[in-house]
This record gives structure tokens, sequence and C-alpha cells, in this order.
């Protein structure tokens, strides 16, 4: 017998017990080859002081094992609390999400036929949770993309197409409107795309692709998308296919991997004995897989096809009259567990075979000539009240600028309002005024130096400047975005 292999394993809080127990069960029934390592997490933790909802030592047992299967937790709100899922994936690089969602028709009710995987980036975009609150009235949250995140998320989705036989990749974007973020992260899809000409590609714009994916959502095969997209069309592709408490969730990064359900706590059931375990199940299915058990994932996924089959089901997807038996958590686990070694009958049968053997190494990320650096003006954010943007104006243009330096436009929450602004215009206490110099590509016509005292002319006029962002070029190409109607 092969020996065990060390995982660690966190019950969390909510329903996560309950579903954790059922899960568990089933594994030591279908003969997995596991050794837990239990470690707490979520509120209890939190609630400690711990805000991170995770202790030192629990770090140590994820670093030693590398393979994580975790239970839903519950994040307070507010407070300084952070996310320990987004935490956990960005501390371990866990950088890939895939969800896969099939229905399951006629045994899971659902208007509509998928069968697609869902490849989320995992670390960047807004989830960073970089959040100020910069005036009276406005809050911001940073939204960071880079090259190396999407070059290795795109390269993931194109390498998972191939190993798992997929026809076609599809992008989600916002690059209409975010064209330097979401720019990025489209145009490194084509760029990754080119190297895959076996593979079908093809981009949506995300209000119009999450539309079609809950419409027709047979005419999608892999989706590659950015954080929050891919957090939200998951949900929406789960429930599409008859419910979120279905889907099972992995999070792969090039060290370790992460696996769990994608719902949440639902705290407003717990302790009922309701809860569907069928999402964490298939996350430690995904885990089985991970782990070269593919045996042991093809009977336990088999085995659960055939529950639902025979039409046991929990109660977020009993039908009266289609429905052969509503059970309890640790019924559902129980019928699993008398299936096991049966294949479902109507259902497609699922065979990892040696899934391992689509494991594919990482490819080192791509090297680019390193470009020029020019440094073209500022946008100084500053924290005034009255809504007159001609008298702000007035105001910076009292004093002398040094150099060069011009003052070329005044804007509010991204919207053009000085020069020639027009009334109708909502106007908030956080004013973003653009400073540049003469656009010559290659030189810098200013400096750091000339910056700090333009904002000690600023000061010293008795304006509160909160932020600033400078412009650059790089190679004489502008790297910043005109405001709205500039």
């Amino acid at each position: 017998m092969a020996s065990k292999r060390a995982i660690t394993v966190a019950y969390g809080d909510g329903i996560g017990p309950e579903i954790m127990e059922a899960t568990m069960r089933i594994l030591e029934a279908a003969g997995a080859q596991i050794e837990p390592e239990v470690i707490e997490i979520g509120k209890k933790v939190y609630e400690s002081g711990v805000s991170s909802g995770i202790r030192p030592e629990a770090w140590e047992s994820l670093r030693r094992t590398k393979v994580f299967l975790k239970a839903p937790i519950t994040t307070p709100q507010g407070g300084g609390y952070k996310s320990l899922n987004v935490t956990a994936r960005k501390m371990l690089g866990l950088y890939s999400n895939v969800r896969p969602v099939q229905t399951l028709q006629p045994f899971v009710a659902s208007k509509h036929h998928m069968d697609l995987v869902i490849v989320r980036e995992n670390e960047e975009d807004l989830y960073a949770g970089i959040e100020h609150r910069q005036t009276r009235e406005v809050t911001q949250c940073l939204k960071l993309i880079s090259r190396p995140g999407c070059e290795k998320i795109v390269r993931y989705a194109f390498e998972y197409a191939k190993s798992y036989n997929r026809k076609k990749v599809t992008c989600f974007s916002k690059d209409n409107i975010m064209k330097m973020t979401d720019g990025l992260f489209h145009n490194i899809f084509d760029e990754i795309g080119a190297e895959y000409p076996d593979i079908e590609k093809d981009h949506r714009i995300i209000d119009i692709g999450s539309a079609l994916l809950a419409d027709t959502p047979e005419r999608f095969d892999v989706i590659v998308t950015l954080n929050l997209y891919g957090d939200i069309i998951s949900d929406i592709a789960a429930q599409v296919a008859g419910s979120v408490g279905l889907c099972g969730s992995a999070n792969v990064g090039d060290q370790c991997a992460m696996f769990e359900a994608i719902h949440g706590s639902a705290p407003d059931i717990t302790g009922m004995g309701i809860a569907n375990p069928s999402g964490l199940l298939n996350g430690a299915i995904m885990m089985l897989v991970h782990i070269n058990q593919p045996d042991v994932a093809s009977k336990i996924h088999n085995a659960w096809l055939r529950t639902l089959e025979d039409r046991i089901h929990t109660a977020d997807i009993f039908v009266p009259g289609k429905s052969e038996r509503r059970v309890s958590t640790s019924e559902f686990a129980d019928a699993v567990i008398e299936r096991l070694g049966m294949m479902p009958q109507h259902l497609k049968p699922v065979s990892y075979g040696d899934a391992r053997s689509h494991a594919w190494e990482p490819k080192p990320l791509k090297t680019r000539p390193r470009e020029e650096k020019t440094l073209m003006g500022v946008d100084i954010f500053l924290d005034w009240g009255p809504d007159n943007p001609n008298k702000l104006a007035e105001i910076l243009h009292s004093f002398e600028n040094p150099k060069d330096l011009k003052l070329t436009m005044i804007s509010n929450r991204g919207v053009k309002a000085w020069p020639d602004g027009i009334p109708e215009t909502f106007l908030t206490d956080h004013w973003r005024c653009r400073y540049k110099s003469a656009e010559t590509p290659g030189v810098s016509p200013i400096n750091h130096t000339d910056i700090v005292a333009l904002l000690n002319h600023i000061q010293e006029a008795g304006l509160d400047f909160i932020k600033m962002e400078n412009l650059y070029a790089f190679d004489g190409v502008k790297g910043y975005s005109a405001g709205q109607g500039e």
C-alpha cells in the first residue's frame, strides 16, 4: 500500500464543520491515502485577536504539506479584518483559481447545458485590498495588474485546455473602459494565445460575456479572466448549473495548492444539518487528482453522480415531485458511501486516469527589454470643499510653477471639470489636478525635485493634497489615461 500523503485540513466555521465531516467520511470510506493535519482558522481565531484569521503554527503545517483542504470560514465585516481566503492565496502564491462547472440534467434542475472551466487570476486586481478613505466623501480601491501575473494565469489556462483536451479559451475583460489594466490582460492573452494554434480563442467584454454565460453557457469551454470578474462569473455559472453548493475549487500555485467549495460559510443555516457537502467534496476530488490518487477521485466522483441520479438531494437542489428523497448533510454522505464502486447510469462516468501526467512545468516568464521611463508630469489629488473648479484653478495659478510644469486639467471622479467643464457634472470634494510638461520622447523635462517644489507651493496656498501619481512615458509611449472629456 502506498504511504499516506500528509494534507492540512481546516474545518472552518458556519456550515464548514458539517460539510467537512461529511467529506472526510467519504474520503476515508473510498480509501483515500491521506494523513490529515488539522488546523484551526476562521471566526474563533479572528475573535482571539489574530486579524489574519490564521495562527503562525498553521502556516508551518501549510508550508510542510503544501496541500490544503479548507472548509468555508466567516470573515468578520469591518474592523481591519482581512479575508483569509485572499491572504492564503497570496501568501502561498496560489495564482490560479480553477472552477469546473457542469450541468447534471435532469437530475439537478437547470435550464441550460454547460461543461466549462473558469480559470481566475487569484492574486491581483482589486483583491489586492489596497483601499483608502481620502476625503469625507470619497474612498478609493487600487486595481493592480502586473504583466507577470497576467502571463502566469493566461498560460495556465491554455495549458489546462491543452492537457484536458478543451477546444477553446475565452478571455473576459473590460478593456473598452480600463484600457491600461484590463487592456494589458487582453494583450497578453492575444500574445500567449498565438503560441497555441490548435486552440480556438476569443474575447468578450465582461458584461456581455456574463450575460451570454447566463443565457447560452454551452458556447464556452475554458474562460480565463481577472480576479473580481472570475469570482462573480463562477457563482453565476454555478447557480445556472443548479446550485452554488455543487461546485468545488482548486487554488494552484507552483509550490502549494488549496481546495475548497466556492460558496461561503452560510451562517443562516449553521447547525441545521441541511448544507450540501458537494462543493467541498468536489474540491476534495480535485485534491486527490492533484496528489496523484486519480482512481480514488474517480470512484468518489462516480458515486456522487450516481447519488444525484438516484435523486437523493439536499435541500438546495430538492424539487418536490422530481427528487426522490430529501436528505441531511450526513445522510447525503451516507448515500455517496453506499454507492462507492457504482457507476452512473445516465450521466457520463468520470475517469481521471493518470491525471498527473497532465502536469506541466511552468515556463519562465518572458524577458523583455527594459523600456526608457520618462517623467512627463504629475496628477495631484486634493481634498477641497467648494464645488467651483474655476476657483480652484485660480488658486493654483496664483503661484509660479517649477520649470515648465503647466496645469492642464482638473477632474472630479475622473471627469474633466476644468477647463470648459459643464455645470451638469456632479462634483464631490475629491479633485485631480494634472500638471504636464513638454512631452518630448526620451527626455525627462522634469524631475522629482520639481514635483516636491510644486507640492510645497500647493501646501503654502492652503490646499490639502492627499495623493499624487507621477505621469510617465515608456519608450515615448504615454503610460497614463486621459481624463473623461480631456
